[in-house]
């Protein structure tokens, strides 16, 4: 997938993959990285890719959450909350890959479910983390 125009690039580097540590360029974001137990690592202090990718998933799509909302002229609540579980494991149709899968649970107080459920589709066309990942990450959307 193409984008037109570059508004944004994020920058961050990352040394000694799931056991060393990543920085962003601008220097708002330096984190140890370490493995979990399940992976076979030694489950330390540091944070995981998934769990990087799980807070960036649920950020990024508040954004088109309010992006939409703001098209349609919805007031979209402030205590609106994504909690994402990203799971990591051996690839369903490739021998020797991994894959993820991504299960949000998405909480728009206030508004008619119908609604939600309605907003929350359009924003998963919208939101680039869902573009990007589109065929090759199984996204289970569920408003509660």
């Amino acid at each position: 997938m193409a984008i037109e125009k570059a508004l944004y690039t994020a920058t961050a580097t990352a040394t000694g993959g799931r056991t060393g540590s990543a920085k962003s360029d601008d220097g708002r974001l330096t984190v140890n990285l370490s493995t979990p137990k399940e992976l076979g690592g030694d489950g330390g202090q540091g944070t995981n890719p998934e769990q990087l990718f799980a807070a960036g998933y649920s950020a990024c799509f508040i954004g088109a959450m309010k992006a939409v909302a703001g098209r349609q002229k919805l007031q979209l609540p402030a205590e609106v909350s994504i909690t994402s579980q990203v799971a990591i494991g051996p690839h369903a149709n490739k021998p020797g890959a991994f894959g993820i899968q991504v299960d949000m649970q998405i909480s728009i107080p206030g508004m008619d479910r119908a609604a939600a459920e309605k907003l929350v589709a359009e924003a998963h066309e919208v939101c680039p983390y869902s573009n990007a990942t589109r065929n090759n990450v199984d996204v289970k959307l569920t408003v509660v």
